[in-house]
This record gives C-alpha cells, sequence and structure tokens, in this order.
C-alpha cells in the first residue's frame, strides 16, 4: 500500500513513507517514536490509508533506526529542532499539495510532541492534531499560532510524560485553545504500540483509535 517517497526541504530532498487510500478523504502526517521509522509506523500509515487518508511519515531519522534504548535516546536528543520544524513543514505542504484540504498530524513518544510542535508552526494548515504521551525536552510551543483542535492521549504510569500534562493544559486553557485530554487507567507509555509486547493494551488501543478516527472525521475531511 505504500512506498518511500522523496520531498524537498530547506533546499534538500527529505524522504517519508507514503501510504495512499484509493480515494482521498484527507491526509495525515504521522510522526515517529524515538525509535525513527520503522515497520510499526508504516503499518500505522497503511491503517489511515485504509481509512481513506493519504499518510505520509516523514523520516526525523534519515534513514536511521535505533534497534536499542540507549540508541534511541541519543538519535531523539541529537534531533536539530529547527530543522525538523523545516521538514514538518515541507511535508505538511506536500500533503495539501495532493488533498487541497488541511492536514492531520499525530505522532507517539517523540512523535507526539512532533505533532503538537507541526500544528503550532503550521497555523491553519493543520485540521487537528493528535499527541500520544508526547515527550521532547528541547521543543517549545507557539501556543499562540495553534488554530487545530488537540487530542492527547496518555497513560497512567507514565513517569517522564505525565509531569508535562497540566502544564500544558494549563498552557492551552489560557490561550482559549480547543482540547481534549484523556488518560488510560492502568496502561504504561507506549500502550498503543502492537509491536510492543511488554506495555501493548488492546482495550486501550481500540478506544484510542476510534477517538483519534473521530477527530480526523470531524476536522479534516
Amino acid at each position: 500500500m505504500g512506498k518511500i517517497v522523496e520531498f524537498k526541504s530547506n533546499g534538500k530532498n527529505a524522504s517519508g513513507y507514503l501510504a495512499s487510500p484509493d480515494t482521498i478523504k484527507g491526509g495525515i502526517i504521522v510522526l515517529q517514536e524515538w525509535w525513527g521509522l520503522n515497520d510499526h509506523i508504516k503499518d500505522l500509515c497503511n491503517r489511515f490509508a485504509a481509512e481513506g487518508y493519504l499518510s505520509l511519515a516523514p523520516d526525523m531519522y534519515d534513514g536511521t533506526i535505533a534497534k536499542e534504548p540507549d540508541e534511541a535516546g541519543k538519535l531523539m536528543m541529537a534531533l536539530d529542532i529547527e530543522q525538523s520544524g523545516q521538514k514538518l513543514n515541507s511535508a505538511i505542504d506536500y500533503l495539501i499539495e495532493k488533498t487541497g484540504k488541511k492536514i492531520g498530524t499525530i505522532g507517539f513518544c517523540m512523535g507526539g510532541a512532533l505533532s503538537l510542535f507541526a500544528a503550532c508552526n503550521a497555523g491553519d494548515k493543520i485540521g487537528a492534531c493528535v499527541d500520544f504521551y508526547g515527550i521532547h525536552p528541547s521543543i517549545k510551543y507557539d501556543w499562540n499560532n495553534l488554530t487545530a483542535p488537540v487530542l492527547g492521549l496518555f497513560a497512567e504510569h507514565d513517569d517522564n510524560v505525565n509531569p508535562n500534562i497540566p502544564i500544558y493544559e494549563k498552557a492551552l486553557k489560557n490561550h482559549s485553545k480547543e482540547f481534549l485530554f484523556h488518560t488510560y487507567p492502568g496502561t504504561s507509555h507506549a500502550f498503543f504500540n502492537d509491536t510492543n509486547i511488554a506495555n501493548y493494551n488492546k482495550d486501550a488501543a481500540t478506544d484510542a483509535w476510534e477517538r483519534v478516527l473521530d477527530l480526523y472525521q470531524a476536522n479534516i475531511q
């Protein structure tokens, strides 16, 4: 269903995994966990394509996929945030050119932070933003520029991410932004990742998937 494509970003070629539906009803940027653009993220693009969404996962690590948590952590911390922002903007414009519509963003772990970052940067080009337990200590958000509704989906047991939830809630409220945060009881970080045997929670993941599809149904078609 999908293939690797190239698009221009900051005068260079960037790449990503693009999954195309038979009939396009919208476009979605899918953002990787700290592991990289692996088969799990490609599978998510395919799942969104099956729902009618042209789905692009830009390769934020330019071909590198981590095999161990230490390596993933180093790759995440080495991410150039400014260049990443430019790459995200280019990926968004790539999908807008093909769909003619506002774009949805979604990301997981590091990608959750990037999803929110992209939505803040791109303003009214984004129709809906989903953040699954997003975290990156170097990312700052331009809340004033955010126009899309935000769906935040979190795990009950996630000590690294959860201290940020009230900070984000306060910022979104203070800037009068539309958002809904939901925390799943009994879950841990990466509960949506069905390749993570230790943390995957089928019930929570199923409910979260329906919430995501409902958000996109209402805002990016």
